[in-house]
């Protein structure tokens, strides 16, 4: 079933709701000036969202601390960690599935952006076996992804923090990485950050070429782009695959949690103090000057070590004791644990639309909980995955026929994979060719238009044939084996795909 986040209303008063999965491969742009309720609109993502998805927030002001009340995000402060540290962090993040915010609000400018670059490079530096789903929020993103080169940092840092968001919108998808980014300027966002973007929601701007860029990304008018000045406090254009086909206004719905900086109220003033008085407060009379600190001087640096005496010294550490192979009996029965672990963890009503990784990290508790050793790597994971999600019985696995198919399958993508092999499976047995709703399953998505243009790509390379036939029917061939499966309905229901 979709996960639907409701962000607000339209102008007819109709729920007004973001795909998250959609989202989760898409990514999204938020542009508006100070005050247009960008950071509503974040933390109204965020909160309806807490639920689904593990979440980052790279957080400048220190605006988003609050969820950690309601939602249990972890509040990590920059100003108490080194870089290295915070590499490290997000590694551990990614891991142990820790929703975070990460708060820059008591570092300088330049020392945000090497803190941010530093976080984002563990979160997208991490084992495969780590790649789960995460949203990860970066507000204020021309901060780390100027469009200009000039300004109060150094290029070291203004390199690193560009290149870091620059992976995170550009290379994070396949990696579990969602970028959702905003920013007050369009003009001053680097441009190939802002152009991996598909969703977008734009606010109230003033500026020309703000509202120029704004219309181009919306596919609008550049004389429609006027109607960006007269939008209200939270009320933004929504436009891309998770939103919607077309631009459509949205209000932004209420939020659960509030930041910790009030904005600007009126205060009137107290009463006139007479002018003796705000003399003698403002300036009082003999207080005494503050001493001046004597300059600080460093202590000279030590020597150098004597890096050659260092080598000459250096010994190579004792070989550890050889572990002996197992045996072929042992492998056989690690193998059947192994089939049998992931077994239980496909009987699951929901185990299916899991993505692999939290699947293969469902199996290694489970295996540790059985004490059972020898786990495979991920992507021995996924073969295995593979094969039980075709339906391949453990003792034809090793007939060539389906060794063929595998071989084939390898020649893919890890994630089309397991899709190519039902397919094989469906074709050898001479059964119906899936629908889409069962290919979608395979494919780790209830969506079954994915399940098409998966198809479309395949058959691109070269992998299958589709092939229409009577009534709207559809059956598959694949290339190469000489297989073909049956004629089956493409609309029909889903099947379990585990069995």
């Amino acid at each position: 079933m979709t996960v639907a986040i409701e962000m607000g209303r339209t102008p007819q008063g109709q729920a007004a709701t973001l795909d998250l999965e959609e989202l989760l491969s898409t990514r999204l742009l938020v542009q508006g000036n100070s005050g247009s309720g960008k950071s509503h609109l974040l933390r109204r993502l965020l909160e309806q969202s807490a639920p689904w998805v593990q979440q980052a927030v790279i957080d400048p002001e220190g605006d988003f601390v609050t969820l950690a009340e309601k939602h249990g995000h972890l509040v990590i402060d920059a100003a108490d960690h080194t870089e290295p540290q915070l590499a490290r962090i997000g590694d551990r993040v990614r891991r142990h599935r820790v929703s975070v915010v990460l708060t820059l609000e008591g570092v300088e400018v330049e020392a945000q952006l090497r803190c941010a670059a530093a976080f984002l490079g563990g979160l997208f530096d991490a084992d495969r076996d780590a790649w789960n789903p995460m949203m990860v929020v970066v507000d204020e993103a021309q901060l780390f992804a100027p469009a200009a080169t000039a300004g109060e940092t150094s290029d070291e840092a203004r390199r690193a923090a560009l290149g870091a968001m620059t992976n995170l919108m550009c290379r994070g998808r396949k990696r579990g990485l969602a970028g959702v980014i905003a920013t007050q300027r369009l003009a001053k966002l680097a441009k190939n950050v802002a152009a991996e973007a598909s969703n977008f929601m734009m606010g109230r701007t003033f500026l020309d070429i703000d509202m120029a860029r704004a219309a181009d990304l919306l596919g609008m008018e550049r004389r429609q782009a006027e109607a960006f000045r007269d939008l209200e406090r939270g009320h933004f254009v929504a436009l891309g695959p998770a939103l919607s086909r077309r631009p459509l206004p949205i209000h932004i719905g209420a939020v659960e949690t509030a930041t910790r900086s009030a904005g600007p109220v009126l205060a009137a003033p107290p009463e006139r103090v007479e002018a003796e008085a705000a003399r003698a407060l403002i300036l009082p009379v003999g207080e005494p000057e503050p001493e001046r600190l004597a300059p600080v001087r460093r202590a000279p640096r030590p020597p150098a070590p004597d890096i050659l005496a260092q080598l000459a010294q250096y010994r190579p550490p004792a070989e550890a004791e050889a572990v002996p192979e197992p045996s072929a009996e042992e492998v056989a029965e690690r193998q059947r644990q192994h089939l049998a672990v992931l077994a239980e963890i496909l009987a699951g009503e929901e185990a299916v639309p899991r993505p692999v990784g939290v699947l293969y990290q469902d199996f290694l508790v489970r295996l540790r909980i059985k004490e059972i050793g020898g786990a495979p790597d991920l992507p021995a994971f996924r073969r295995m995955l593979a094969n039980a999600q075709a339906g391949i019985a453990p003792e034809a696995v090793e007939g060539e026929a389906w060794q063929a198919a595998v071989a084939r399958a390898e020649a893919l993508p890890e994630d089309a994979q397991g899709v190519y092999l039902l397919l094989a499976r469906a074709a050898l047995g001479g059964e119906p060719c899936p629908s889409d709703a069962t290919i979608a399953r395979a494919y780790g998505t209830h969506s079954p238009s994915r399940a098409r243009r998966l198809l479309a790509w395949m058959e691109e390379r070269n992998a299958i044939i589709c092939r229409g036939q009577r009534g709207g029917a559809r059956s598959v061939a694949l290339v190469g084996l000489g297989w073909e499966t049956a004629a089956g309905d493409p609309n029909g229901p889903p099947a379990d795909v585990a069995a």
